[in-house]
């Protein structure tokens, strides 16, 4: 099918939620795709940052090849190999005691947020249920993650909202204070908001969190649906911040490209949720636990000091532009913000994307490059080099 059919099926036939790129994309390899035409792009987004190993990657397809032909689902009533081999590459190389697979980032934060609930209930009884969020944060789309976003953009229209959130500015010890009291029962924060617009949090602020969290016994929450699985140089962005979460969300990059997710408990609280307290259909799925198999057992230390590097180099290159359109670079591995002036961040994406370079926006001003982690330096410099011609 050529684009124009493509679209036209979309708009007879799906509800339009959505602002797509007018490019329809057929395939790709590493982190390099073509769309129906046969015009290529370099890849800076990886599917927001799910498809971390890229397009066309040989050791995934079979992988979830092979489990399909065995068995592509039989629920969590019954054990699988699989499920039971990931948790035990990821629960130890995040420090923490058990895991819940899920399906995405919004249905790993809420199970986040049954699970603190139901810490504080059982200890502590009635009345002690609000969690502390950051404004500018993004915690998924669901009605309660909804609620759960620190933007006043996102409460509107779906009234009514989950109760029990209240905010407090980022890096701001005293509005965190100013947010506390009797009710509540956690802190949950994003490490780098992401669709706030790629902004890190302070290392002491977040140790200074961490701190109050266990002098109060209120669970640290900490949301890696973006950051984690090696987004940032580490396994967890955490882990560069000398924190211990109680618990902890991920997604995204998990599965490389397969619907994926889950949460993370320390050994704290692992044992709050019992059988019966949670539940997800589709969640352990064989097929996509095979895939984050793949994707864990790439994520060496070798690896992850590329993906350090490789982010290191581009946030340089950027910056030896000398762009008048650049006003900051800011991020962690490859997860990269580019503060954008003179124009809009919107508008120069589409620029770059005609020019065969594909990005992302995120908060008001920011151009938003989430490369696959295996991005060679040849498909960076061939990126870096659209990017030259057109915000020079």
């Amino acid at each position: 099918m050529n684009f124009n059919e493509i679209k036209a099926l979309d708009e007879s036939y799906v509800l339009q939620t959505y602002g797509r790129n007018q490019v329809a994309i057929d395939h790709g390899k590493g982190a390099t795709l073509w769309d129906t035409v046969g015009k290529e792009y370099i890849d800076f987004t990886s599917g927001i940052g799910v498809c971390s190993l890229g397009y066309a990657n040989e050791t995934w397809a079979e992988a979830i090849y092979d489990q399909a032909m065995k068995v592509g689902h039989i629920s969590n009533l019954f054990y699988t190999e699989p499920y039971a081999k990931l948790a035990s590459k990821l629960v130890p190389a995040a420090g923490m005691a058990a895991a819940f697979f899920g399906n995405s980032g919004a249905e790993a934060n809420e199970g986040m947020i049954k699970l603190v609930r139901k810490y504080s209930f059982e200890k502590y009884g009635e009345g002690r249920a609000t969690i502390i969020t950051l404004k500018n944060s993004f915690h998924g789309r669901t009605i309660t993650t909804l609620k759960a976003t620190g933007q006043d953009h996102f409460h509107e229209f779906f009234f009514p909202f989950t109760e029990g959130f209240r905010y407090a500015e980022a890096n701001n010890m005293d509005s965190l204070m100013s947010a506390a009291g009797d009710d509540v029962c956690g802190v949950m924060m994003e490490l780098i908001q992401g669709e706030g617009g790629v902004n890190p949090l302070q290392k002491d602020y977040v140790q200074a969190v961490a701190k109050l969290c266990a002098e109060r016994d209120w669970l640290l929450l900490i949301d890696e649906v973006q950051t984690g699985v090696g987004r940032t140089g580490t396994m967890f962005a955490y882990q560069q911040f000398g924190i211990q979460p109680d618990v902890v969300t991920f997604a995204k990059g998990i599965a490389g490209g397969l619907p994926f997710g889950g949460f993370m408990t320390g050994e704290k609280c692992r044992n709050v949720l019992r059988a019966g307290d949670h539940g997800s259909t589709f969640g352990g799925n064989p097929m996509s636990a095979a895939a984050g198999n793949v994707v864990m057992d790439t994520l060496t230390p070798g690896f992850l000091a590329q993906v350090t590097e490789k982010g290191q180099y581009l946030r340089d290159s950027i910056a030896a532009l000398n762009s008048p359109y650049v006003s900051g670079i800011r991020g962690m591995g490859m997860m990269i913000g580019v503060g954008i002036q003179g124009t809009t961040h919107k508008e120069l994406k589409d620029k770059l994307m005609a020019e065969g370079l594909l990005c992302l926006t995120a908060g008001k001003d920011t151009l938003r490059l989430l490369p696959p982690l295996v991005i060679t330096k040849e498909e960076i410099d061939k990126g870096l080099s659209i990017m030259a011609r057109v915000m020079k």
